[in-house]
């Protein structure tokens, strides 16, 4: 009684597998990092890492796929929206929280471009970017509002990494970049309230 399955331990072993492939790829660069390191960073042989993940790429893509669920859930959500000045403040926001667990993966993309290009992992994580900008600039908008959801989206998505010399937690930083974005979203020319304050603007002097 209270011993775990032989199931169960082997999805606790792949979990340990990918926590510490991850954060030796985040340290080391995807690139740099081995087979061979990863299981000698776990303890076990490489014959042990094998039975449950035969390259890098297959643990890259299993982290992904655990990282990348909650974008992948906004993704879904935010299709069965209508497009608009409220869907795409409620999305840049989401799409913030999301990245708190997601970050580690793109940072990895963004380090290893060249490598990741090629590979499948690659393309999935540059086609959740490209769909979430797609929705973001959904509905007939100004070009106004396409610079600024642009603005926004870089501020969210990238903003994390030009601070890492800053003080503050995560968290702190997180929420910092998102206020900045949702103003920018708010400065559009189709955003609630823009209209009225474009005309008390003109209507100055």
């Amino acid at each position: 009684m209270g011993s775990s399955t032989p199931q169960a331990r082997r999805s606790d072993t792949r979990e340990r597998i990918q926590k510490t492939a991850l954060d030796l790829f985040v340290s080391r660069g995807y690139e740099k990092t081995s087979l061979r390191e990863i299981a000698e960073e776990l303890g076990v042989t490489k014959a042990a890492l094998y039975y449950h993940f035969k390259t890098k790429e297959d643990i890259l893509s299993a982290i992904s796929a655990e990282l990348g669920r909650p974008v992948d859930e906004l993704i879904a959500w935010a299709k069965e929206q209508p497009p608009g000045p409220a869907t795409r403040r409620e999305l840049l926001a989401r799409y913030s929280a999301a990245l708190k667990s997601a970050i580690p993966i793109y940072h990895i993309l963004q380090e290893n471009q060249a490598t990741l290009r090629d590979l499948a992992v690659g393309q999935t994580l540059r086609e959740r970017v490209e769909s979430i900008a797609r929705l973001m600039h959904a509905g007939g908008v100004p070009f106004d509002t396409h610079v600024r959801v642009a603005s926004a989206l870089l501020t969210v998505h990238f903003g994390a990494f030009t601070l890492d010399e800053v003080g503050g937690t995560e968290e702190q930083k997180r929420q910092a970049l998102l206020t900045v974005a949702l103003e920018t979203l708010d400065s559009a020319a189709d955003a609630p309230g823009a209209a009225a304050t474009e005309a008390v603007g003109s209507g100055k002097g």
